[in-house]
């Protein structure tokens, strides 16, 4: 009876790796079954915007696609890297399939600035502000800064002051001068 019993405990230890769940080696694949979104802003946090941006896309393939909130993570990830052309298509798309998200439309406002289209810029940033309900001072302080550029005739180019962009929040992005 303990011989049998013990062949028991010893055998249930032997179990097909697939049937307890353990369908990913220790420590490599296993490690991504976490929300890759949370680990995709985590990363934007630490100005990791290469890591990110795989994050973000590793995320649209476990939530079914590319939703709106996937599209406005991989353009805040590719602002990060001054790829404006694929960052802007990425949160126009956000915006058109989400209009009420505030920090899709503040980081297309941010892209437009960078390249100089501050009118552009400056209805985006009013759009992002009203979604917002006023509530947001990153977009508040975006808008004040287009409308100065867009107001001013004599500013010279885009990329002159000095600009960083700064992430602050879920998906936020706020323009600094000056720094």
């Amino acid at each position: 009876m303990a011989a049998t019993l013990g062949a028991t405990f010893f055998l249930t230890g032997c179990a097909d790796p697939l049937s307890r769940g353990d369908v990913f080696a220790p420590g490599i694949a296993g490690e991504a079954r976490g929300d890759q979104m949370e680990v995709g802003h985590r990363l934007m946090d630490a100005g990791e915007y290469e890591l990110a941006l795989r994050a973000f896309t590793r995320a649209g393939a476990q939530r079914g696609g590319l939703t709106p909130e996937v599209l406005s993570a991989l353009g805040s990830a590719n602002l990060g890297l001054g790829r404006l052309g694929q960052a802007e298509d990425l949160l126009r798309r956000a915006t058109k399939a989400e209009p009420d998200n505030p920090a899709a439309w503040n980081n297309l406002g941010v892209v437009l600035m960078e390249t100089g289209r501050f009118p552009e810029a400056v209805q985006v940033f009013r759009r992002a502000f009203a979604t917002s309900s006023g509530q947001s001072d990153v977009i508040r302080d975006n808008l004040a800064k287009a409308l100065a550029k867009r107001d001013d005739p004599f500013y010279a180019a885009p990329n002159d002051s000095g600009a960083t962009l700064v992430r602050r929040g879920a998906g936020d992005v706020l323009l600094v001068t000056g720094v």
